[in-house]
């Protein structure tokens, strides 16, 4: 018989919330808090000074629940991280847990983190966050691999891609541990504070359990009146605290000894941050240009030889290498390819007077050696794809440019498209097609696009995805470049036996892939077409 395992206490979690001027969904987010039953000690509601009737509504709520507490700011802190410490400050149980006001933890939350730090004696437990886009309810995991199976961790460095995960809210904290080492949010005005406060708790090397349940529903909503940190891009000052925040990330780690997180918390900013920005930058104007590379040059000679030496042609590092390079913005189109996820490298493909592969003909020295080594699955190939009007339905044409011979070697075959539904992942039309050499030495394949075959399946958004297949049994998942000109990326209707007529509307997303509108029947297409005209209009 196995001896009795000694009963932990479960009222031991405080959850805080913290809100500003969010009356519409604050009270959401404390009853998700106060559903999570008995683990749940107390929920400390933080208003940070809120001029909508906010805190009324939470001291309503409080009369009727006495684990609710509030607590009301007389003064507007400007950011995240004051009305999070003072909720720490004030919470008197064993854990901690931190809730956004527009977010929600989903049932069974703080059981599984509580039951995973309480079993394996751990400071820190973390579990799956999932981004929500609403209204569509689509999600998307944060950092997955990170929580697909359970782990103990004695301490960080075991695991480095922890600092990818700089979210403080998918995570229980022991309250001593936090009181222990000092660990705050940075005060007042301080976008980004999460990423200051992950680095905290790294730095002291806690005990770490992670768990793959949901633990964390992220809202995002891009079409709000007041834009979140995260999404309020349109100002080169946000650029400019992601870039202090990262740099005070690498510094807290680097203090504390912890000198392999801080290594990779500096290759985090270049696969991620700077891909994430370098893909919207064609959006902005030339000032926010200027501006952004200027900085953006500034920040990355922070950077010693070491966090360029390993795989010096990864997209983050290709594209900070091109950016160092130039004392002006550039190849600003190419860029934006290179930061998609996949990378696409597109032409031209250049060589250095020596025959080595190089970015082009004004920046020779940034060379592409490596590429003629890289597995094939792993190589930035280019892909364009056209869609144009056809009798039967629009015409794919998608065209794989070689790449330093190295296409050619592996022996392209054939191209499986699929057309995935954005707001219903499992939701996917494929079909796969030969590919053939062209007389200009690239592949082509076609394919025709059933319009109503999508839209009984869902209409809305359709992103297309290509698995490229060599004669080496090797294969690269890819998506493709939106060509546009003259026919291209033109609106279409076409009957349907299902829905009497099918509108499709081919278009670049913002990091130049092709994706679709699709919108059914004469309800579905009206609008649309309204819309559109209002817009010549004007």
């Amino acid at each position: 018989m196995q001896p009795p395992q000694p009963q932990v206490p479960r009222s031991q979690v405080a959850v805080v919330v913290i809100g500003h001027d969010d009356a519409a969904h604050v009270t959401g987010a404390v009853r998700s808090a106060l559903a999570q039953g008995d683990a749940v000690r107390e929920v400390v509601a933080v208003d940070d000074c809120s001029t909508d009737g906010s805190a009324d509504l939470l001291d309503r709520l409080a009369g009727g629940e006495p684990r609710l507490r509030v607590i009301r700011r007389p003064v507007n802190s400007g950011g995240c991280g004051t009305p999070r410490n003072t909720g720490l400050a004030a919470v008197t149980s064993p854990y901690v847990m931190f809730l956004d006001s527009d977010d929600l933890l989903p049932p069974g939350a703080v059981d599984a983190l509580l039951t995973a730090a309480t079993g394996a004696h751990a400071q820190v437990a973390g579990g799956l966050c999932v981004r929500r886009e609403l209204p569509s309810g689509h999600e998307t995991p944060w950092e997955p691999a990170l929580y697909a199976a359970p782990a103990v961790l004695a301490r960080p460095a075991l695991r480095p891609r922890l600092v990818h995960d700089t979210l403080c809210v998918n995570k229980l904290y022991a309250t001593a541990f936090l009181r222990t080492h000092g660990i705050r949010f940075p005060d007042g005005r301080f976008p980004y504070e999460d990423l200051v406060f992950t680095a905290r708790v790294w730095a002291a090397a806690p005990r770490v359990a992670l768990v793959p349940d949901r633990v964390y529903v992220w809202h995002v909503r891009r079409s709000a009146r007041r834009l979140s940190i995260s999404l309020d891009r349109a100002g080169v000052d946000n650029w400019r605290a992601r870039t202090h925040a990262c740099r005070c990330v690498h510094e807290i780690l680097l203090t504390a000894g912890q000198k392999r997180l801080a290594r990779r918390a500096r290759a985090k900013f270049l696969d991620h941050d700077l891909r994430m920005y370098a893909r919207e930058l064609p959006l902005h104007d030339e000032e926010y240009r200027r501006q952004w590379w200027a900085h953006t040059r500034a920040f990355l000679a922070e950077y010693d030889a070491a966090d360029w030496a390993r795989d010096p042609v990864a997209p983050g590092r290709l594209i900070g290498r091109v950016v160092l390079a130039s004392a002006e913005p550039c190849d600003l189109p190419r860029l934006r390819e290179l930061a998609a996820r996949p990378a696409r490298l597109c032409p031209p493909y250049h060589r250095a007077a020596d025959g080595t592969p190089c970015w082009s003909a004004d920046l020779p020295g940034i060379a592409l050696e490596p590429l003629l080594v890289r597995p094939v699955p792993l190589l930035p190939l280019a892909v364009d794809a056209e869609l144009r009007p056809h009798a039967h339905g629009p015409r794919l044409r998608v065209r794989l440019h070689e790449l330093y011979g190295r296409v050619a070697r592996a022996g392209p075959w054939s191209v499986e498209t699929e057309w995935r539904h954005r707001d219903r992942g499992g939701v996917r039309v494929r079909r796969t097609v030969p590919l053939r050499r062209a007389a200009d030495g690239t592949w082509v394949a076609e394919a025709t696009v059933r319009p109503d075959r999508l839209a009984m399946l869902g209409t809305g958004a359709w992103d297309l995805w290509l698995r490229v297949r060599f004669r080496d049994g090797s294969s690269r998942r890819v998506t493709a470049h939106a060509l546009a000109g003259p026919g291209l990326l033109r609106r279409c209707v076409m009957p349907s036996p299902w829905h009497g007529v099918v509108l499709v509307r081919p278009y670049a997303t913002h990091s130049g892939s092709l994706a679709l509108r699709v919108a059914a029947g004469f309800r579905g297409v009206v609008p649309v077409l309204r819309g559109r005209l209002r817009r010549l209009v004007h």
